[in-house]
């Protein structure tokens, strides 16, 4: 089995951070690529919006398979591992921009609120606004079109990110929660799971490093995902083992020594408690 490859950006002058890609080109360039074939999963290192403006299909972030349709705009964040459908024919633009683009020209309240870049586990990458998908891409495509290029990767940030911020409006829930006081609390115990899972997966500890209590903290954590702090952090676990199982050629103990568990058997254990198949199935399934 081979590892999946890890695809940073490159722009067409290899200094760019931000490019806009049109679908059907891209797709008539795949049998002619060399690093890695796009409809076969891969990692990317940088930021990605799929938008789709005609036809129909399928597109898989995280093992996750997601029906595509006019008006479709699908969010994939850095790290993540997709796969473009094979014979895909659908029509749009694929836009990429690198973290630095983001850091460097999105405010960070905008950061902040659009939860998908930093916190896409929490949210679903798929949304539905044909009308809003319109309008930005008429607005890109002026502005990338315009012969005066003065400030104009500022402005395309702009426009990039005032379209996500009107995504993220469109989930009421999901600007409500990040109105919330407890929020900040949220995305510490998020960062602090993905910095420490292969130590502990104990909620207490969790709580301590917060400094608040078990209680406070699951509280916290349903009211933006509706379950547990256990629940979060297993999860968490659970998507990082599938990465490693599909990427990977290393043995299930190897995989179980890097997740934390000492025990291939623990291991097993888990994966199963929350998959419902075993490591060695799930691998099966997958190829």
């Amino acid at each position: 089995m081979k590892e999946i490859p890890n695809i940073s950006f490159q722009g067409p002058d290899n200094t760019k951070d931000f490019e806009c890609l049109v679908l059907t080109e891209l797709f008539a360039r795949i049998p002619e690529m060399a690093d890695h074939d796009p409809t076969l999963s891969h990692r990317i290192h940088f930021f990605a919006l799929l938008i789709v403006t005609k036809g129909i299909g399928k597109h898989t972030i995280d093992l996750k398979e997601y029906t595509l349709k006019n008006g479709s705009v699908l969010k994939i964040a850095k790290g993540q591992i997709h796969a473009f459908q094979k014979n895909a024919d659908y029509e749009g633009f694929l836009l990429i921009f690198t973290e630095d683009f983001v850091l460097n020209h999105f405010s960070k309240s905008s950061i902040a609120i659009i939860s998908h870049l930093y916190n896409y586990h929490i949210t679903s990458p798929i949304s539905n606004n044909e009308s809003l998908n319109e309008n930005f891409l008429k607005e890109l495509s002026l502005e990338l079109r315009n012969t005066n290029t003065f400030a104009q990767i500022n402005i395309v940030a702009a426009l990039i990110d005032l379209y996500l911020l009107r995504l993220e409006r469109n989930s009421r829930t999901n600007t409500e929660r990040n109105n919330s006081k407890h929020y900040p609390v949220f995305i510490r115990f998020k960062n602090l799971v993905e910095e420490h899972y292969i130590k502990t997966r104990n909620v207490k500890d969790y709580a301590e490093m917060l400094s608040i209590t078990t209680k406070h903290l699951n509280e916290v954590v349903k009211e933006f995902t509706l379950n547990t702090a256990k629940t979060f952090i297993d999860n968490y676990v659970v998507l990082e083992i599938k990465r490693a199982i599909v990427s990977t050629h290393k043995s299930f103990k190897e995989i179980a020594f890097d997740a934390g568990f000492d025990e291939l058997t623990n291991f097993t254990k888990f994966f199963k408690k929350n998959m419902n198949l075993s490591p060695k199935e799930f691998r099966n399934k997958q190829f």
